[in-house]
């Protein structure tokens, strides 16, 4: 896991997830490849992106980038949720 040793620690270990599903056979090689490059990429986002949380559990739409760096956002439900943004990714 040297390799993705800069990426913030929930990333981490979600890529490291990702590999170990794809190993036990779980998960197929596209799915684990698309998963990986996802974590890697840069976790900035504006207003009116649409993303969803690292296990894709809820979706949503990015309302407001504060000063400190943390997103708010919106879920589906109609939850509002502040949040780190390496806790999101972007939902395609």
């Amino acid at each position: 896991m040297a390799l993705f040793s800069e990426l913030p620690a929930v990333r981490k270990r979600e890529t490291g997830s990702a590999v170990a599903h794809y190993i036990a056979g779980v998960l197929d090689r596209q799915s684990m490849i698309s998963i990986v490059e996802a974590l890697c990429h840069s976790a900035f986002f504006k207003p009116g992106d649409r993303v969803k949380t690292l296990k894709g559990t809820l979706r949503g739409e990015i309302i407001e980038t504060l000063d400190d760096g943390r997103a708010k956002w919106q879920a589906e439900t109609g939850t509002v949720f502040l949040t780190l943004p390496e806790s999101l990714v972007a939902d395609d």
